[in-house]
């Protein structure tokens, strides 16, 4: 099941993608833990309105390193736990918006990632719960980086939180096994990044355990999953493809 968020007729909703219409609801977040999805009969067509984020996060929690040849194709050894680091939700924007290099930047990369949405609040899970029963859905995301920033500044957060510099995808797919899907990044069609996510140093359930753990994971939190090896310069007119196995390609322009 694919869930959105769009603007029809200046009002903003969910709804659930049907080829090429949209069958509306009120309330993304408990939609996949109801019966609410088999009373839908109001449909709009996708070309009568405008997609917006598909997620609203409180934070997004990022893993870094979380693929071994990332870390050392950086010079960075493997985590032997994960490295959590936040990025500001301002800088979300949706497949087909622009990625924006600021100018106190010279290395902008991309990092293509696997993210989960979270479906409901959690904290201080244990191994008998079931990390899996608490995720909404998963998107693509890109976790653009100011890599001259993030090696003067030691700290992420100035690095990854400039506006633009989290891409996502139109939806959340809901039903998807990510235990083994490919990951790859395009840069004007030339592949720059290939991976699966059984490459991952930690996998989902692991993370969300760990993470609840540190902090609540509130219902809407995005967490991105971290990225394979291979991450590139972007410059101005360049375009940026991040496909997911099972989920589908988010492509944004560069200026």
């Amino acid at each position: 099941m694919k869930l959105c968020r769009f603007e029809y007729k200046n009002k903003v909703a969910w709804g659930v993608i049907k080829e090429d219409l949209v069958f509306p609801f009120n309330n993304l977040l408990d939609l996949k833990f109801s019966d609410k999805i088999l009373n839908l009969n109001e449909s709009i067509k996708q070309a009568e309105i405008r997609f917006l984020p598909p997620v609203t996060p409180s934070k997004i929690v990022c893993i870094g390193r979380n693929y071994a040849d990332h870390a050392r194709e950086l010079g960075n050894e493997i985590p032997g736990e994960p490295l959590l680091f936040l990025k500001a939700s301002s800088a979300i924007i949706i497949d087909g918006e622009a990625i924006i290099i600021p100018a106190q930047s010279n290395q902008v990369e991309h990092e293509g990632e696997l993210a989960i949405v979270m479906g409901r609040s959690c904290k201080n899970l244990s191994e008998a719960d079931n990390p899996l029963e608490y995720i909404l859905g998963y998107i693509c995301l890109n976790d653009v980086t100011a890599r001259d920033l993030q090696k003067k500044d030691v700290q992420f957060t100035r690095a990854k939180s400039f506006d633009t510099f989290c891409p996502v995808g139109k939806f959340v797919e809901t039903e998807l096994n990510v235990a083994d899907i490919s990951i790859t990044t395009k840069v004007n069609g030339l592949v720059k990044q290939t991976g699966r996510t059984s490459q991952m140093v930690f996998p989902v359930e692991y993370l969300i355990r760990y993470i609840s753990n540190q902090m609540t994971l509130n219902a809407g939190d995005v967490i991105a999953t971290g990225t394979p090896s291979g991450v590139s310069k972007l410059k101005a007119g360049d375009v940026c493809e991040v496909e997911i196995e099972g989920i589908g390609i988010l492509q944004n322009s560069v200026k």
